[in-house]
């Protein structure tokens, strides 16, 4: 089958190395958009994605990997390593993959893509492993959308010894480099007393009250907010009957921020105190607790030139920095090690993401071309670090400080 993958010349250094690796993914294109299919129609949300890892530990495991699966202390994260032909004395270069879905939307940021991908990848550095030496850690990441996975496996020590970290995610423009916000997720309970609506409304303490509060609160905070910073939230539990007064209330907010100090400084405790105000206002009660952060991006200017480089080779334009990224915990990721999280369209047009057209988008033939070119251009990257280890060392220089990229 005839493929622009394969008809154009791949790029230099390394140009037939990487022309075989294109060659495999093009070998496995039913393989690596079978998945991609399969965990798109099965949506799976955070921390559940239990057929999703299952489906990715499957398939790197017939391409020789060993697998660890679950990996660290997650159930659905996984690890699959494999050592070139030429030895295990090389790189350690990360392949990532996400598969979780949005609650209620299903595929609405693309992650099935994402997922395929990072198996394309491992699958054509697999098949070509006599050409390299070193190692390919593949690494199955839960809860992106909620948790921050990627942060968890941090702790759990699953990057230790990982020289670069690569990862696309979809969208609706090219981008080498992304601007992910500073974010945290956090669950508010306002706890007060049951009494009748009615009969003895006095007799209650409403905890509604509170979160309306809040919400008002925060409405009138956004006015004052840097255009940086964006607060938003849902109320998940509201009370249980409106002739009852509510003793609870749960709400799920999300806070962001492009300035990781000022978010740290004072987004943080500045929400914290609305909601303790909001708790004297109403004379309830309040937890307030924060999960699932994720930090702004230490982008990896020399890992993002060699992307650059393979993809112009394939017609590939960048659009600049993409300063629409929302938040995401491969930002954990850029602080630990070298990393990436270039982005590539699925879409005919502007198409915002955690939407049903975006949702659709991610499994139409657009999207399975973007998994394909996704998974050359990981694999032709990992090839250029593998290849040329001066390349990590300038990498890791860069991300120490020690000389300045150009």
């Amino acid at each position: 089958m005839s493929s622009p993958l394969t008809d154009l010349p791949a790029a230099e250094p390394f140009g037939d190395v990487k022309a075989r690796a294109a060659a495999a993914v093009e070998a496995a294109r039913a393989e690596i958009l079978d998945l991609s299919q399969r965990i798109h129609a099965n949506p799976e949300p955070a921390f559940e994605e239990h057929r999703a890892a299952a489906w990715v530990a499957e398939a790197i495991a017939r391409h020789g990997y060993a697998v660890e699966a679950p990996a660290g202390s997650l159930a659905t994260a996984v690890r699959g390593r494999i050592t070139g032909g030429l030895g295990a004395d090389g790189p350690r270069i990360g392949v990532l993959a996400e598969y979780d879905a949005l609650p209620g939307l299903g595929h609405g940021c693309g992650h099935n893509t994402m997922a395929a991908s990072g198996v394309g990848a491992a699958i054509a550095l697999a098949a070509i492993r006599d050409a390299w030496a070193g190692e390919i850690v593949f690494l199955g990441t839960p809860a992106e959308e909620r948790g921050s996975g990627k942060e968890i496996m941090l702790r759990d020590g699953l990057f230790e010894g990982v020289d670069a970290a690569l990862l696309f995610h979809p969208g609706d423009r090219n981008h080498v480099e992304c601007a992910p916000l500073a974010s945290e997720d956090v669950s508010v309970v306002f706890k007060g007393l049951q009494s009748h609506a009615a009969s003895d409304p006095w007799e209650g303490r409403n905890a509604l009250d509170a979160m309306i509060a809040l919400f008002v609160s925060v409405g009138l905070w956004r006015q004052q907010l840097p255009t940086h910073c964006r607060v938003h939230g849902i109320i998940s539990e509201g009370g249980t009957a409106a002739n009852i007064i509510p003793d609870r209330t749960r709400a799920w907010f999300m806070i962001r921020s492009a300035d990781q100090a000022f978010y740290d400084d004072v987004m943080k405790p500045r929400f914290t105190e609305l909601c303790k105000a909001a708790a004297l206002a109403a004379g309830v009660d309040v937890e307030v607790e924060y999960s699932g952060y994720a930090s702004t991006m230490k982008h990896s200017r020399t890992l993002a030139a060699r992307w650059l480089a393979n993809g112009a080779a394939y017609g590939v334009d960048d659009h600049g920095v993409d300063t629409a990224a929302g938040s995401t915990d491969m930002a954990n990721v850029s602080w630990a090690l070298p990393t990436i999280h270039p982005t590539l369209t699925i879409t005919e047009g502007r198409t915002p993401g955690h939407s049903i057209e975006f949702r659709d988008a991610a499994a139409r033939p657009l999207a399975d071309e973007a998994v394909l070119l996704a998974s050359t251009l990981v694999a032709q990257t990992a090839l250029d670090l593998l290849l040329d280890p001066a390349v990590v060392a300038e990498a890791w220089n860069e991300f120490r400080g020690e000389v300045a990229p150009a």
